[in-house]
């Protein structure tokens, strides 16, 4: 007989770990005990004939529970101590020097979703039924070992039946600690927008009240949605008018995917995104014509669709008529998504007319995941529900925080090699934000046992909200404070998920601080983990008004035609080709002439390299969009346009030196006389081909083998493709991130990256700013 001492760590905490290990270890006629130690994972002693250990191994690695994820195994033979059976035993702390994973919120499983619609079952028709393999995890979750006194649902006392299924290893809701019935558990009430209780069911008069036309804010698992019936254009456009969303792509749930495919294209790994345990939204291209209401996603190719994925969404749509619904964040624009029920009459009374909300708390506001596929690869826009808090492996290890960007924002705490992405932030120049983003902070601190940090790290941006909370922290903390460009952060990023040592990078989007004062986001660079050069990037062109550019892309246009044409010619282009781009201006034909006269006389102008403001001024110039409503706008609404075109018109960029001079690339649109399609098409063709082409060169003639695309046009498809295809033919490697997001909501893995390289000596503070 042998004994054996197993620690295991990775995902093994409310995923239904300890009574796999309880049925295997007594199927293997095994005795000993296993427990949750916290933070330091799961503890497993076996006795027993030293074949039926080995089996019991290979089934602990290849048998696992499918949220599970075993990262270490470690097996130490010790005294034979003559156990008399397997049990498990009550949970510890472990003391804070373990390595556990918080698993993510799950969608509904199978097995749940078959009780909930069966009429014999206890829980028949009950919104919060889950099990081990289904649920919320870490929006519930207050501090480690993943019990329910450190859940809310400690407020929630079970009931003897509940309470059974609970002790029983054998019963699939062992230890599922938010497991609940309608005798024991959270419920719903439904009220008018006022405060007035509404008696009867309250999910199926939600329904009711969503067919009638009505608006109705809906407490869900991560935060308050606001929901309206997605097949009524008059609705969905009253909700734009309350919401202050005149253009913004509204989010979508469809009943099913039958329902999903009658009006989007839907390719095979969409469809198993669609319906993986993330059930996040994935933005599809629409079928034309396309059946619902345009003003869902206005100008747009692609909408945004989930499907169901809490019992709440299956019983609304199981009493509803309608087979889609829009399910977007309760928040006005810029502001966190709402999660108490208080606040919910107070800040949204003006926008729903009813609300259905639960009393069960919402510790850790979780927006939905978006997803969309780009050249055939998942491409993370926000990185949220049923992603976080997984983490992402670094090959150094420290204790820190990265705080990420000012927008789309999301921190990463360090652990280890670990980083932790934080839930989707949002903006953080909003006060309200970034006080979401300091209780987030400290909470991830807390389940993480993090004692102290290392290092800070900020962007370099000095009048970011963030860097000057970086800073602040790393002053409380007594640790290390340093700032890294926005790009090299962009490129790092890519590094670190693909464990790559060196990199030529394209970091391409909207705004970034550059290290000479301008704005950056066109950008070639080389990172290793002893240098970092900036090799190529746009030409610098003028932007008149600063950052107002991003907001009214006619001031990008007109700083980028300033390079080729006097003040008196830009004017006549502008009137002669898009003049409802000046209509558009807050002040009109006013504006428009001071924005000239501040290019003549170079007053208030900024220089940028943004790839982002080059296709925005794009598409002033077609006559795609005139404003910018919200982020990415005009560069999303000029993609769509040239999905339609047909024909490459054979437009280029010239590089000289170390500059793409993509001012002569409006220069030949001037001239064409092509449909706006074709013009959009090649365009992005254009850019891809410049890009690909300095990235290979630059490559070669460092002998790097890996080229890599990040930041917010890496989600362009036309562009990337482009791009992989002159990469790959030249016989170099292709890389982005697939779970990391490559806008700005990923930016903290990059930072938490090179804070690693900056603590093992290979860079200084000065090569991650120059």
């Amino acid at each position: 007989m042998k004994a054996y001492h197993i620690h295991v760590e990775g995902i093994v905490q409310g995923v239904g770990f300890r009574p796999f290990v309880y049925r295997i270890a007594h199927e293997h006629d095994l005795r000993g005990y296993v427990k949750n130690l916290g933070d330091a994972g799961v503890e497993i002693v076996v006795e027993g004939k030293e074949e039926k250990v080995k089996a019991f191994l290979r089934d602990l690695r290849e048998k696992a529970p499918p949220l599970a994820r075993v990262e270490r195994i470690n097996v130490k033979e010790i005294p034979f101590q003559g156990f008399d059976r397997f049990y498990i035993e009550k949970s510890s702390n472990g003391g804070g020097g373990g390595d556990s994973i918080i698993p993510p919120d799950v969608s509904i499983c199978d097995d749940c979703l078959r009780e909930l619609f069966d009429p014999t079952d206890k829980r028949y028709m009950y919104p919060f039924i889950v099990c081990t393999n289904c649920g919320p995890r870490f929006t519930i979750i207050e501090d480690l070992p993943y019990d329910r006194v450190n859940t809310t649902m400690r407020e929630f006392d079970m009931c003897d039946y509940c309470e059974s299924e609970y002790r029983d290893p054998l019963n699939r809701r062992y230890h599922a600690e938010p497991v609940c019935c309608p005798v024991c558990g959270p419920s719903y009430r439904l009220y008018t927008n006022d405060g007035k209780e509404i008696t009867g069911d309250p999910l199926k008069k939600a329904a009711e009240l969503i067919d009638k036309g009505y608006i109705v804010a809906i407490k869900g698992i991560g935060g308050i949605h606001i929901a309206c019936d997605a097949t009524n254009e008059e609705v969905v456009k009253e909700l734009r008018r309350r919401i202050l969303r005149p253009q913004q792509p509204f989010a979508i749930m469809a009943k099913d995917l039958e329902t999903v495919e009658s009006f989007a294209i839907v390719s095979d790994v969409e469809r198993e995104e669609l319906t993986s345990y993330r059930k996040p939204i994935v933005a599809l291209r629409k079928k034309e014509p396309f059946p619902l209401p345009e003003a869902l996603a206005p100008g747009l190719p692609t909408i945004g669709v989930m499907l169901p994925y809490a019992g709440t969404h299956y019983i609304l749509f199981h009493y509803s008529k309608s087979p889609v619904y829009v399910m977007t964040s309760a928040n006005y624009p810029g502001m966190p998504m709402v999660i108490d029920n208080d606040r919910a009459f107070e800040e949204l009374k003006d926008l729903a007319d009813y609300f259905l909300l639960h009393n069960r708390k919402i510790l850790n506001r979780t927006d939905d995941s978006v997803i969309r596929f780009v050249d055939g690869k998942r491409a993370v826009i926000r990185r949220s529900r049923g992603f976080v808090p997984l983490p992402i492996d670094i090959p150094f290890e420290y204790s820190g925080l990265a705080v990420g960007a000012e927008l789309m924002n999301a921190f990463g705490m360090i652990k280890g090699s670990r980083v932790y992405p934080s839930q989707y932030i949002g903006n953080t120049s909003k006060v309200e934000v970034l006080e979401f983003m300091r209780s987030a902070i400290a909470h991830f601190k807390k389940i993480l046992r993090i004692k102290g940090f290392d290092l800070v790290v900020a962007d370099l941006h000095p009048l970011y909200n963030t860097t000057k909370l970086a800073m602040e922290i790393a002053e409380e903390e007594n640790a290390e404070f340093i700032q890294v460009q926005h790009h090299y952060a962009h490129i790092a990023s890519v590094m670190a998920e693909n464990n790559l040592d060196e990199i030529v990078g394209i970091a391409v989007d909207g705004v970034g601080y550059g290290s000479d004062g301008n704005t950056w986001g066109g950008e070639v660079l080389y990172l290793s983990y002893e240098d970092v050069e900036r090799l190529a990037h746009i030409s610098y062109y003028p932007l008149p008004g600063g950052d107002l550019a991003s907001y009214y892309p006619l001031r990008a246009l007109v700083g980028i035609l300033s390079k080729l044409y006097g003040v008196e010619e830009v004017k006549e282009i502008i009137e002669r080709h898009c003049p409802k781009a000046v209509e558009n201006l807050r002040y009109g034909k006013v504006e428009f002439n001071v924005i000239l006269n501040q290019l003549a006389r170079e007053i208030n102008v900024g220089y940028a390299s943004s790839t982002g403001r080059v296709l925005d001024a794009m598409a002033v110039l077609l006559n795609v969009a005139y404003r910018r409503t919200y982020e990415g706008e005009p560069a999303m609404k000029l993609e769509g346009i040239a999905f339609k075109g047909k024909n490459d018109l054979g437009f280029s960029i010239p590089i000289e030196g170390e500059e793409l001079k993509v001012e002569e690339l409006f220069e030949q649109v001037l001239e064409s006389k092509a449909n706006p399609a074709d013009i959009a098409y090649s365009v992005h063709l254009a850019l891809g081909r410049a890009f690909g082409e300095v990235a290979v060169e630059k490559a070669k003639e460092f002998g790097v083998k890996n080229i890599g695309i990040s930041g917010g046009v890496a989600y362009n498809e036309l562009i990337v493709k482009t791009i992989r295809k002159i990469v790959e033919g030249n016989g170099l490697r292709f890389y982005s991130t697939y779970e990391v997001p490559r806008g700005d909501n990923g930016t903290n893995v990059g930072q938490a990256f090179l804070g690693g390289l900056y603590l093992e000596g290979y860079l200084s503070k000065e090569d991650l700013i120059l």
